[in-house]
């Protein structure tokens, strides 16, 4: 068998509609070139300097262009194949009414999509509460996002979730991000030491930043002690709650270490006397 005649071989035929290696082929040609151009594409967006343009911008104008990337390279092929995409849809126009009726879901979550990649209100990175979930945008999907929480647990939302919900963005404005531990003291105790001892424990904490400067503020007198809240300013908002962890046992540290009593609830237990009979 020559090369020609190989090329040739029909592999299944149906009606007037033959189907041989040549089609096969060039189809895979056509796939390999699209999937070529996707990677160089990719490679010149992504490594636009910074600066020029903000990342969730790169990023959005590659998922959008990978999108029309792969929607030409498949009619391409089809077409190469032998496959005609124009006799293709018409012939099953009346079926593509019938699903997308009853893949409005789907398609909302896809209108969704492009209005995340082109609004940017959710970016990759970003920390975000979803459904009560914590977690951080690992990737922006044209129907469905993917979350990966504090337990290293991927969640798979549908993008109409954070269109149509409300949804909490820790990072939308900026990377930088307030929290606190709050702690209580004994009352009688050496409150501007009480002071110093938070404000050096933040300071020693790398994750902490050092400007904005964390605040410590005397939140109240309680019925068991007195009440502390010290503020801090951090860039690694995902690991947030490890950060408070390591506080607290510092700051439990140096208490000890200062005679600082934490106190715990008491009452006091009155018993009259002067029972008759």
């Amino acid at each position: 068998m020559t090369f020609q005649e190989f090329l040739a071989f029909e592999i299944f035929s149906f009606n007037n509609f033959s189907f041989s290696v040549s089609n096969v082929l060039a189809f895979i040609v056509v796939i390999v070139i699209t999937t070529l151009v996707r990677i160089v594409l990719k490679r010149v967006i992504m490594n636009a300097k910074k600066g020029e343009v903000e990342e969730y911008k790169k990023y959005s104008v590659y998922r959008l262009t990978s999108y029309v990337l792969w929607t030409i390279g498949l009619v391409l092929g089809l077409e190469a194949a032998g496959i005609s995409v124009t006799i293709l849809l018409a012939g099953s126009a009346a079926l593509l009414v019938g699903v997308g009726l009853g893949l409005q879901h789907t398609f909302n979550d896809l209108v969704s999509g492009l209005i995340l990649l082109f609004e940017g209100s959710i970016k990759l990175n970003d920390v975000v509460v979803v459904d009560g979930q914590y977690g951080q945008i690992i990737e922006i999907g044209l129907r469905t996002s993917k979350i990966e929480t504090r337990d290293n647990i991927i969640m798979i939302i549908p993008n109409s979730k954070f269109i149509t919900e409300n949804v909490t963005n820790w990072s939308y404005n900026n990377k930088t991000t307030r929290f606190f531990v709050n702690v209580s003291v004994a009352y009688g105790s050496d409150l501007e030491l009480v002071k110093k001892i938070l404000l050096e424990v933040s300071k020693g904490n790398e994750q902490i930043l050092k400007d904005p400067k964390p605040v410590v503020e005397f939140n109240n007198f309680g019925d068991s002690g007195l009440y502390f809240n010290l503020y801090f300013w951090t860039n690694h908002a995902f690991e947030s709650r490890m950060i408070q962890s390591s506080l607290r046992f510092e700051i439990d540290k140096r208490f000890r270490e200062n005679n600082i009593t934490i106190p715990f609830p008491q009452r006091d237990l009155h018993i009259k006397s002067g029972y008759k009979e």
